[in-house]
C-alpha cells in the first residue's frame, strides 16, 4: 500500500503521552503483556465479557484501573505509523464526504484517538484490551496502536492493508451512527433475549465490514494506492477475526448462539460485498435473509 505522501487527516489526537509504555500496558499499576490483550480481546469479543473482569483476573487485581488524561496533542511529525493512521482516516474522510454530499448531506467525520492503556470516552473507560473501539457518544475511534502488533504476532493478520482495514471497519460503525443505525440496535437492548441481542450485534458488525469494504473500493479508485496482495491481506485479517477462528483457538469448540462479530466466512462475504459493489443499499445486512 502507498500511501506516504499523501494527505493526513486533522481530526488525530495524540493521548499517549499520558499512558503505559514498554513491553506490557500499564493498568492499575500493573504491566500487563500482549498475550493477556489478546485473551481478553476472544472473551470481549465473542463471548461478551467484559475486558476489566479478564484483566484482573489474568493479572490478580480487583478494581477498575486508573486513568489519567493527558493533554490532547497532535501526533509528532516523525512518527511513521501515527502517519498511517493519519492517512487512512484522512481517506476515510474523502471517501464518506463524496458518498453523503451525492446523498444530499454532509459528512461529519470523526476524531480518532490515539492512547495507550487506558482512556476516559463518553461510553466509559477505553482499554487496550478491547482493541479498536468507536465510541457513538463522542463520535471517537480509538486506538491503541500496539493492536497492530497483536495482529500480526498473534491473530495471524499481518499487512499495511489489514491495518487500514481495521480503522476503516470503526469509521464504519461511526457511519452507522451518523445514519441512526446504532441507535436502533441499541434500542433493543432489555427488549429482546441475550441471544437475539447477539444476532442483532452480528449484523452491525457486519454491515461496518461491507462499509470498509465500500471505502478500499473508493479510496482505490481515487488513489491508486494497493499493491498486489493487499485487498488479501485485508480478507485474511477478517478471517482471523470471525467468531468461529476466534472460538476455535482459545476453546476448541463453536458456539454459533455466542456469537456478536459473525464468521470469519461472513466476514469475508460482507467485505467483498461492500468492495464489489459500492453501494450502501447493498450493505444492508439487517433485510438480508441469509448472512
Amino acid at each position: 500500500m502507498r500511501w506516504e505522501g499523501e494527505r493526513q487527516s486533522d481530526n488525530v489526537e495524540d493521548r499517549r503521552s499520558g499512558g503505559g509504555g514498554g513491553g506490557g500496558f500499564g493498568i492499575g499499576g500493573r504491566s500487563i503483556g500482549v498475550g493477556t490483550i489478546v485473551l481478553a480481546l476472544i472473551g470481549w469479543g465473542v463471548f461478551g465479557i467484559n475486558p476489566l473482569t479478564t484483566i484482573g483476573m489474568l493479572s490478580g487485581g480487583g478494581g477498575a484501573p486508573q486513568v489519567q488524561q493527558a493533554p490532547a496533542s497532535h501526533p509528532p511529525q516523525d512518527d511513521k505509523q501515527a502517519a498511517f493512521v493519519s492517512t487512512v482516516l484522512a481517506s476515510t474522510e474523502d471517501v464518506w464526504s463524496d458518498i453523503f454530499r451525492k446523498g444530499g448531506a454532509q459528512y461529519p467525520a470523526p476524531r480518532l484517538v490515539l492512547f495507550r492503556g487506558v482512556t476516559p470516552t463518553a461510553c466509559g473507560t477505553g482499554q487496550s484490551a478491547m482493541g479498536p473501539f468507536y465510541c457513538p457518544g463522542d463520535h471517537k475511534v480509538y486506538l491503541d496502536m500496539d493492536f497492530f502488533d497483536t495482529m500480526s504476532r498473534q491473530l495471524g493478520a499481518p499487512g499495511v492493508f489489514a491495518r487500514a482495514y481495521v480503522i476503516a471497519h470503526e469509521v464504519g460503525h461511526h457511519v452507522q451512527s451518523v445514519l441512526g443505525t446504532t441507535a436502533k440496535v441499541d434500542g433493543m437492548r432489555g427488549r429482546v433475549s441475550e441471544r437475539e441481542q447477539n444476532a442483532l450485534s452480528v449484523r452491525l458488525e457486519l454491515q461496518a465490514d461491507c462499509y470498509a469494504g465500500i471505502w478500499a473500493k473508493y479510496s482505490q479508485q481515487a488513489k491508486n494506492w494497493l499493491d498486489q496482495g493487499d485487498i488479501e491481506s485485508a480478507v485474511n485479517a477478517a478471517q482471523q477475526i470471525g467468531d468461529d477462528t476466534l472460538q476455535r483457538k482459545s476453546t476448541g469448540t463453536v458456539r454459533p448462539d455466542a456469537f456478536t462479530h459473525g464468521t470469519s466466512a461472513q466476514r469475508v462475504h460482507w467485505f467483498t460485498q461492500g468492495l464489489q459493489s459500492g453501494s450502501l443499499q447493498s450493505c444492508d445486512t439487517f433485510s438480508a435473509r441469509t448472512l
